[in-house]
């Protein structure tokens, strides 16, 4: 009986402490995201994943004793909306951060805005351009283009391929891609003997293929894009019948790239977050149990695959839930000194350690190569 009843005034007390957390002002998260538009399948499942970690936190009673409040807007894949929106979140709503943008032009079209403004910003785009050189208010937590271009020609050499052709978008995450591959290319000894680019809404890109197939040597192609337009490449590859190995950048870490290019995209390979094969590390590995946290709890939520796009809201949100925390404050200054303190933070792209002047925290080794085989995910490094 007596236990019966201690357990009742816990549970009590553990009610009255959610209730009174509820009742205190909200904190606000902001987020502009690409829910639709050509980048929809990054952004829809990072703006289901901050709902679902702001449920979960509000649950069990919130940050320092305060609910949180979650402000998102779509950009449509639009840069230009995106910072429009982010003038919104920090002029009207007033946010205590910002979470975003999806893509790297969304991202650099808000920076000017936070900066000014003095509020933390963790974006979830790859460009390595947001954080190079470190801006003060700036972070981001995806793997960088740079990152992902040493990644696919470490891999390219090992399968002796060195004379490559590069096929890049015209968003700001390709042309970011494009100048970092031709930079790494080098380096790695590979050389680049083509180098196209299509648009992030064109739905042939066969002219800029059939000018690749016509170099002579040509023994790989690098696709460099995110969303949809890599499917589409992968499509025109097929059938024009070139009979190439093909890799994607990072952007594509989707199964809705698999869904969209079909059987197409059978052995493709790209550097990727480990979130896509959590069952195929070691169990030694430190990011295996947050893979799989991550893993149950968005599919417990949404019945949907997971993406590394969502896994970047979720690095997001934690990093920025562990520097509110820390600093006991949701003032903005002290948050930002703590986010850059970041250290030693198993997440769903890796363990990071920020600085000062590193406001990314992973290493190229937090990168997986992995091919599509049997339509499914394969480890392969």
């Amino acid at each position: 009986m007596r236990c019966f009843v201690q357990a009742a005034l816990a549970a009590i007390a553990l009610a009255i402490s959610a209730a009174g957390a509820l009742a205190a002002e909200p904190i606000k998260i902001g987020a502009v995201l690409s829910v639709t538009g050509p980048a929809a399948f990054l952004g829809d499942p990072e703006l289901k994943t901050l709902k679902i970690y702001v449920d979960k936190t509000n649950a069990e009673g919130g940050v320092l004793g305060r609910p949180l409040d979650l402000v998102s807007y779509d950009d449509g894949s639009d840069a230009a909306k995106a910072n429009s929106f982010a003038r919104r979140l920090i002029d009207d709503d007033r946010v205590d951060v910002i979470l975003g943008g999806t893509t790297t032009g969304a991202t650099m079209a808000m920076i000017p805005l936070v900066e000014k403004a003095e509020i933390p910003l963790i974006s979830l785009a790859g460009g390595v351009v947001i954080v190079e050189p470190a801006r003060k208010w700036v972070f981001k937590v995806p793997h960088n283009d740079r990152m992902a271009a040493e990644r696919i020609f470490q891999d390219m050499k090992k399968r002796g391929l060195t004379k490559v052709a590069l096929l890049s978008e015209t968003s700001g995450f390709g042309q970011s891609g494009r100048k970092e591959s031709l930079a790494a290319a080098p380096k790695a000894g590979v050389d680049i003997v083509a180098d196209e680019t299509y648009g992030p809404k064109d739905t042939d890109v066969t002219a800029q293929l059939t000018k690749i197939r016509a170099v002579d040597g040509v023994q790989a192609i690098l696709v460099f894009g995110l969303g949809e337009g890599p499917a589409v490449v992968i499509k025109d590859i097929a059938q024009l019948g070139v009979k190439l190995p093909i890799y994607q950048s990072h952007g594509v870490a989707s199964e809705q790239f698999i869904r969209l290019a079909g059987s197409a995209a059978e052995g493709v390979r790209l550097p990727a977050a480990a979130i896509l094969v959590p069952d195929q590390l070691p169990d030694s590995d430190p990011q295996k149990a947050v893979e799989n946290d991550y893993v149950a709890l968005y599919k417990s939520k949404t019945g949907e695959d997971v993406s590394t796009f969502g896994g970047h809201a979720a690095d997001a949100f934690n990093i920025w839930k562990a520097a509110v925390e820390r600093a006991g404050s949701t003032d903005k200054a002290k948050v930002r000194d703590e986010i850059e303190k970041t250290a030693g933070f198993a997440g769903t792209g890796g363990v990071v350690t920020m600085s000062p002047e590193d406001h990314l925290g992973l290493k190229t080794e937090a990168f997986h190569m992995i091919e599509i085989h049997d339509g499914k995910w394969k480890l392969i490094e």
